[in-house]
């Protein structure tokens, strides 16, 4: 059964989705923008640093469920440049440490709210 996922660690959810929704086995987030806790958007900040925001954000989500990063199957990361993807990369890798998850990295036509990048995750119980 679908339940859904919501913490305060991590930027509310700001319209017609969830954090997160699991079914108890599998854990979906929702993509994670470069955006605090507070709602405050790091859209002039680095790659880098926009980057740790938007992991630090997964990583909240899937602390609300006793999961770590290393739970993690598969992160797909949505850049509004593939320019950006070795210093995404360099901040990601630092997440993932030993045994990196499956992961796509795009480029897309814009990142909503004029971020650099977008990342979710999914993960397993």
């Amino acid at each position: 059964m679908k339940r859904t996922i919501s913490t305060d660690e991590a930027p509310a959810a700001v319209g017609a989705y969830s954090q997160a929704t699991t079914n108890d086995d599998i854990l979906f987030t929702a993509g994670q923008l470069p955006m605090t806790p507070d709602g405050t958007l790091l859209d002039g900040a680095s790659v880098a640093e926009q980057t740790e925001q938007a992991l630090s954000n997964v990583a909240a989500v899937l602390d609300s469920e006793g999961l770590t990063m290393n739970d993690v199957l598969k992160v797909t990361v949505f850049l509004d440049d593939i320019d950006d993807f070795d210093e995404m990369n360099e901040t990601y890798s630092e997440f993932f440490v030993e045994e990196p998850p499956a992961r796509s990295a795009i480029e897309v036509a814009a990142v909503p709210k004029g971020a650099a990048l977008e990342i979710e995750a999914i993960a397993s119980k």
